[in-house]
């Protein structure tokens, strides 16, 4: 069994921001694959939208017949929730402080009109998270200097278009599903995930930040694998 992991809005380069999972799991017999998406990077002109994310997650996902686990990380959700549709192969799909998206619903739907205080709009049609802020919002939860800051380095625009679009399918409607609280998450609320969790299979909360896969691996890690023993 393998887990795949798509990322969330602002960042680039998804393996990195899965490296510390790889060990881990391998531990637990679970390979990883990370989704690089195409609606974030530092190149503003070559950006792609939420189907070209859905696109390259679906890609992905079809490259084996290997029983999988979607783990969807914030904005990723959006991606998951049709990229996953149809596959037999999909056994579980697992939200992290995501949102559970219904055919028709935009993430703008979700995160509000306005953009909050730590993101940044610009004026070439994206958005993007502050960097003197992130650690502090998405990251308080990780003691390794080192890690914040590479973190922080991958932080990139993001196309506002993604914002206005929405999925096809709701493949939760049809694989099992888990919601994954981050209670100290300060960029999502408590209160925000659980009301987006309450069309999820399962919740679980675990006391980590934004990051759990940054910030409390082992502890993600174990909890992955419990989902996937339960899924094979």
């Amino acid at each position: 069994m393998r887990v795949v992991y798509v990322h969330g809005a602002c960042v680039t380069d998804g393996a990195w921001w899965w490296h510390r999972m790889v060990e881990p799991l391998a531990a637990h017999w679970l390979d990883t694959r990370a989704v690089e998406l195409t609606s974030a990077g530092p190149d503003v002109a070559g950006l792609g939208d939420l189907y070209d994310d859905i696109a390259a997650t679906r890609a992905v996902l079809e490259d084996t017949d290997e029983p999988t686990i979607v783990v969807a990380h914030s904005y990723g959700g959006m991606v998951v929730t049709e990229a996953a549709a149809g596959l037999a192969s999909v056994r579980r799909l697992v939200y992290v402080t995501s949102v559970m998206p219904e055919p028709g619903e935009t993430l703008a739907d979700f995160a509000g009109a306005e953009p909050a205080p730590w993101m940044e709009v610009g004026s070439d049609g994206t958005i993007s998270a502050r960097s003197e802020t992130a650690a502090e919002v998405f990251l308080q939860g990780c003691d390794d200097p080192a890690i914040v800051a590479e973190a922080v380095r991958r932080l990139v625009p993001q196309s506002m278009a993604v914002f206005g679009q929405s999925p096809a399918a709701a493949a939760w409607r049809n694989v099992p599903s888990t919601y994954v609280v981050c209670t100290e998450d300060r960029g999502s609320s408590a209160a925000w995930q659980r009301e987006r969790a309450t069309r999820a299979d399962h919740v679980i909360e675990i006391p980590t930040d934004h990051h759990p896969f940054l910030s409390r691996p082992q502890l993600f890690a174990d909890l992955l694998a419990r989902i996937a023993l339960a899924a094979r």
